[in-house]
């Protein structure tokens, strides 16, 4: 069941999602270090896509990890 909630990007006018601020992709990870899906976190299919691509260099660049301990 999707949520009536508004993209957190497009509300707040985020073009383009950076991999190197780690604060706001951690808010899209659950305590393991997973992403969490877009029904469940609002955030339309076009700035999922943007950032799963984020974390995903985040992840090789050695800013975020790629499970938890």
């Amino acid at each position: 069941m999707k949520k009536n909630t508004q993209c957190y990007f497009t509300t707040n006018n985020v073009k383009q999602i950076d991999y190197k601020d780690v604060d706001i992709l951690k808010k899209f990870l659950n305590p393991h270090a997973r992403m969490i899906a877009g029904e469940r976190t609002g955030v339309c299919s076009k700035h999922q896509r943007q950032l799963a691509s984020a974390v995903k260099r985040a992840r090789f660049m050695g800013l975020l990890p790629f499970v938890a301990k």
